[in-house]
């Protein structure tokens, strides 16, 4: 199939583009976001522009980061660098948090954007690395990638994504967002969805990456029991004492419950 032609701008399906047009939904998006002068915020992927022009009005100042090129040029002869830095490269690469350090010191990143659909799990796991450093993050994703994000344990969608995005953020869908709103129109519904970490204080787990192994194993084979995909890290006496029956599978168990898991694993290492 062609890449589709997009106010002169050729949509490249390798990038994942589709470009939101729809002026009632940008509104929407922004009013949502509440961007306010001053605010450190960066946009992922801006595109043709729908969300960068709001954006900077209200802010005065907007960082971007763009892989394609002649989107980057676009930018370049739209702005000024007053308005404007571009940052060109891949976002599953970027490292977010060197946009916090300014002559005033640290200040909190807002980060926002219309995630490529194609790299929105892995980006999501990126990001998460910088949470310390966010105060919020308001995406549009897939409507299904948001379901899972939001998933409630023992629900059909719950699993990795669920379980390692909600011990590090609060999450809450907005509003759904209709294909039509894109030039070119996606097969999917989207959504709305928005990030807030929570404090250092709540997180709870000794050892983060052992906690993400232990939910990617728990998740690895999902019609397992526990006491089959976890086999390598914990016996069938430790889900004893820890309360949590190993005849259940993966999706049934809280997200405190994996963290339960992975500290248990961790203080018997230590």
């Amino acid at each position: 199939m062609h890449d589709l032609e997009t106010d002169g701008h050729r949509a490249r399906k390798r990038f994942g583009q589709n470009f939101l047009s729809d002026p009632n939904i940008i509104r929407k998006i922004i009013d949502g976001i509440r961007p306010q002068p001053g605010e450190l915020m960066v946009e992922i992927g801006p595109g043709l522009g729908a969300m960068t022009a709001p954006l900077i009005e209200r802010l005065g100042h907007l960082h971007v980061v763009e892989i394609d090129r002649d989107l980057i040029a676009r930018l370049h002869e739209r702005y000024t660098p007053a308005q404007i830095t571009v940052h060109e490269g891949d976002a599953l690469k970027f490292d977010f948090g060197s946009l916090c350090a300014s002559a005033e010191g640290e200040r909190p990143l807002r980060i926002v954007g219309n995630l490529p659909y194609n790299i929105s799990t892995p980006i999501l796991f990126h990001l998460a690395d910088f949470a310390d450093k966010v105060k919020d993050m308001t995406f549009m994703l897939q409507k299904e990638v948001v379901m899972r994000m939001v998933a409630a344990p023992g629900t059909e969608e719950y699993g990795r994504l669920s379980v390692m995005l909600q011990y590090r953020f609060r999450m809450g869908r907005l509003f759904d967002v209709p294909p039509g709103a894109f030039r070119p129109a996606p097969k999917v519904m989207s959504s709305i969805v928005r990030l807030a970490p929570l404090p250092a204080d709540q997180l709870g787990a000794r050892d983060e990456a052992l906690l993400g192994r232990i939910v990617t194993a728990a998740f690895g084979q999902r019609r397992k029991t526990l006491k089959n995909t976890l086999r390598e890290f914990i016996a069938e006496a430790d889900f004893e004492a820890l309360g949590i029956d190993p005849g259940l599978r993966g999706e049934k168990l809280s997200v405190e419950q994996y963290v339960a898991i992975a500290n248990h694993c961790s203080a018997r290492a230590a």
